[in-house]
C-alpha cells in the first residue's frame, strides 16, 4: 500500500458519525422499506453522502459527489459501501422517502438530546414553537405573498418547529409548503402535562388554549400575543405595583375571550398582561392561561421565545439551505432532514465539552478540517496542539513537482 493511502486513526468526519449507530439507520430503512429497490446505494450510503455535503457546505452535487471519490482513501471508515454517481443520487433523492431521514432525526434525538427536567422537581421546561421559511428559486412548494417585478413566483418550504429553551435543539418539526397557516401545527404538538410553551399570535386556537387549561391530562401553560382584533370583556383588574410599572407592565387582567354572538367562537376565559418595551416603546399585550407567575415573568417567558430565532438563524447560516440537491419536494425534505441531523450531532458534541466552543467557530472548524486526522476530542480541548500532533504522526507526502534546486 503506498505511503499516500496509509493513515492511522480516522478523520473528524468519521469520529462525528460515529455517533450516529448504524443499526438505527438500518431499522428506519426497514420500517419504510426505503432500500427495496437499490442493490448498492442503501439508505446509510444516502445519509453519509449527505452529511459529506452538509459539513462541507456542497451546493451542488457535482461538488459532493466528486468531494467523495477525491477522497476515497481517508473515508474507509465510514461504512461506505459506495460512492454513487450523480444520477444514482439525484434518483435516490427524489424517490427515497423523506420520512426515513425524519424518523432518523427523531429516534437520535431521544438518545442524544438532555432527558426534559422531572415534573416532581417543580422545573417545569419551557417549549417554544415558531415557523422559519426557507425560499427555493422555483414554484415547487407554494409560497405566501405576491409574485416578483418579474412576474415569476419562487416556492418556499415552511419549517413548523419546536424546541426546548434549555438546549435550543428542535424536538419536533414538519415541513409544508411556505402558503400554509401556522396555527394546524400546535395540533402535532403533544408535550409532558405541567409544561409551558410560548409562540407567536398566529397560532392562536381559543379551543385548544381552553383543552390545555381545564384537561388535567393535557394541561400546558401558553404565553403567546393577544391578536389585534380579538373580542375580550375585561373580567377583573389586578394590581400592578409601582416596581411593576417600573418594568413596563401597564396593566394586568382577568378577561373572557370570544365574540358571543358567534356560536362557533370558543368562550375563553384567561390572562391579559400589558407591557411596554423600554427600549423600543412598542406596547405588547400577552394572552395567558398562567395564573401563579407575576405579570413581568409572563412578559419575560415570551421575550425568551426570541431565542427560536437564533436557532433559525444558526441552521440557515451554517448549512446548504441555499440551493437544493434536486427539484423534487421530496429532495428537499431530505435534505432539510440532514441539515437537521448536522445540527444535532454539532450541538451534541458541544454539549459534551467542558470547554464551551461557540456554534459558529466549531462549525467552521469542522468544516476546515472535515478530513483531516485529528482527534476530535483532543481538537476540542486544543486546536493547536492537536493540529502538531497528527502533523508529526502524518507528514507531508512528498511533493509532486520537487524543487529543481534541492
Amino acid at each position: 500500500m503506498g505511503k499516500h493511502t496509509f493513515f492511522s486513526g480516522q478523520p473528524i468526519l468519521s469520529q462525528i458519525i460515529k455517533l450516529i449507530p448504524k443499526q438505527l439507520v438500518d431499522h428506519a430503512a426497514q420500517d419504510y422499506d426505503a432500500d427495496r429497490y437499490y442493490k448498492k446505494f442503501k439508505t446509510w450510503d444516502h445519509l453519509v453522502t449527505l452529511m459529506f455535503g452538509c459539513f462541507s457546505h456542497c451546493n451542488s452535487i457535482r461538488e459532493m459527489i466528486t468531494g467523495l471519490q477525491a477522497s476515497q482513501n481517508r473515508i474507509s471508515h465510514l461504512n461506505l459501501n459506495y460512492t454513487p454517481r450523480r444520477s444514482t443520487f439525484a434518483d435516490a433523492n427524489a424517490q427515497r422517502p423523506a420520512a426515513v431521514f425524519e424518523q432518523i432525526y427523531n429516534k437520535l434525538a431521544e438518545r442524544l438530546l438532555p432527558i426534559s427536567p422531572d415534573s416532581r422537581s417543580g422545573k417545569k421546561p419551557l417549549y417554544i414553537v415558531d415557523s422559519t421559511t426557507i425560499s427555493l428559486f422555483s414554484d415547487i412548494m407554494k409560497n405566501a405573498g405576491r409574485p416578483g417585478a418579474d412576474g415569476r413566483r419562487k416556492g418556499g418550504a415552511k419549517a413548523h418547529s419546536v424546541i426546548r429553551e434549555d438546549h435550543l435543539c428542535i424536538e419536533l418539526m414538519r415541513i409544508t409548503e411556505a402558503a400554509k397557516h401556522d396555527s394546524p401545527f400546535l395540533k402535532w404538538v403533544s408535550l409532558p402535562a405541567g409544561s409551558y410553551i410560548s409562540f407567536d399570535q398566529g397560532y392562536n386556537n381559543y379551543s385548544l388554549f381552553d383543552k390545555w387549561t381545564n384537561d388535567p391530562e393535557h394541561q400546558l401553560y401558553y404565553v403567546t400575543r393577544l391578536r389585534k382584533n380579538a373580542h375580550i370583556v375585561s373580567q377583573t383588574d389586578l394590581e400592578v405595583n409601582d416596581k411593576q410599572v417600573k418594568e413596563g407592565i401597564l396593566s394586568d387582567q382577568k378577561v373572557v375571550l370570544g365574540h358571543p354572538g358567534n356560536a362557533k367562537t370558543k368562550q375563553l376565559s384567561a390572562r391579559v398582561v400589558t407591557y411596554k418595551d423600554a427600549k423600543s416603546g412598542r406596547i405588547f399585550k400577552f394572552l395567558t392561561n398562567i395564573e401563579h407567575l407575576k405579570a413581568e415573568q409572563i412578559a419575560d417567558i415570551y421575550r425568551r421565545r426570541w431565542q427560536i430565532e437564533l436557532v433559525f438563524k444558526r441552521i440557515k447560516q451554517a448549512y446548504p439551505l441555499r440551493y437544493f440537491y434536486g427539484e423534487s419536494i421530496n429532495a428537499i425534505n431530505i435534505q432539510i432532514w440532514a441539515v437537521m441531523i448536522c445540527d444535532l450531532l454539532v450541538q451534541s458534541i458541544i454539549r459534551g465539552r467542558k470547554k464551551k466552543w461557540s456554534y459558529s467557530n466549531l462549525r467552521a472548524m469542522i468544516r476546515i478540517h472535515l478530513l483531516s486526522y485529528v482527534n476530535l476530542v483532543e481538537f476540542l480541548k486544543s486546536p493547536e496542539k492537536a493540529i502538531v500532533s497528527a502533523a508529526k504522526k502524518h507528514p507531508a507526502q512528498a511533493q509532486l513537482f520537487p524543487d529543481p534546486g534541492g
